[in-house]
């Protein structure tokens, strides 16, 4: 597990406005706006699914640059696998050609390298922190993780940004859910969590996770997955307190070469 080098508890203690379950639409005593453009976007490891095994950062870059996000959320990243010509950092690569920062938590060995979440920001980051998820043994499934960083938003102070990738099974994905909520209902900053949930709403794992944030989408959620005749919507961002942030938009892009999943983005209002 990676730690923050500034400790939740220390930034719990220098700002107030907690991760709570405020009331949703509440008005926060902030003031200016700020606007941030948000991807979720599952990126298969970089390879195109009618390549079979070849892996093409730039396409996963070139859709990023298109839309010019603030903040990304990946999964599904390799770090000097086999597969992916040992030699590749794919969150280091798609930083330097996006021009952000990266912020990369393992969620497993794999191939000689790391399988796991990344998270893009254009915005400073202060502060990161990685998590591993639990999951029943009975179960079987893969080990899970979270990134999430703190970035700070000019004029608005600070906001942590987290990408988690959940399992297939339900009774994990409840059980990471559970988890991802218990490690940062203290922290006491906003939050916007992204990723690919393999949940779709109305779920047990979607339902929990409406307790504690607000999606983007709420009703009619465009599908995610797959690319070709997309059917399901399993990609989502939400935020937390309600009051701090609005979604202004939410769209489903429409790129079936760069990888399995289609991105979604979301413009948020920071109040």
């Amino acid at each position: 597990m990676k730690r923050s080098l500034l400790t939740l508890s220390i930034i719990s203690a220098m700002f107030s406005m907690g991760f709570t379950n405020q009331p949703k639409g509440e008005k926060d005593p902030v003031a200016a706006k700020a606007n941030l453009k948000v991807m979720a976007y599952n990126i298969h490891h970089c390879n195109p699914p009618s390549e079979k095994v070849k892996i093409d950062v730039e396409a996963i870059a070139r859709v990023i640059n298109q839309e010019k996000p603030d903040l990304v959320a990946l999964q599904e990243v390799d770090n000097y696998t086999e597969r992916s010509g040992k030699e590749l950092n794919q969150a280091r690569e798609l930083a330097r050609l996006t021009g952000m920062k990266s912020f990369f938590m393992k969620a497993l060995d794999h191939q000689g390298g790391e399988y796991g979440v990344a998270v893009l920001s254009r915005l400073p980051i202060v502060d990161s922190v990685g998590y591993l998820l639990p999951r029943n043994p009975e179960l079987g499934g893969e080990d899970r993780a979270v990134a999430a960083v703190t970035v700070q938003v000019p004029g608005k102070g600070r906001v942590i940004f987290a990408s988690t990738h959940l399992d297939l099974k339900e009774g994990n994905r409840v059980t990471e859910s559970e988890q991802i909520v218990k490690y940062f209902k203290d922290a006491g900053l906003p939050m916007i969590l992204a990723g690919d949930f393999n949940a779709l709403p109305g779920s047990p794992t979607i339902n929990y996770f409406d307790q504690y944030f607000t999606r983007t989408c709420q009703q009619n959620c465009e599908p995610t997955i797959p690319v070709d005749k997309p059917n399901r919507t399993i990609d989502f961002i939400m935020y937390n307190p309600a009051g701090r942030f609005k979604a202004q938009s939410t769209r489903v892009i429409s790129e079936k070469y760069a990888s399995d999943h289609l991105p979604v983005v979301a413009e948020l209002e920071v109040k």
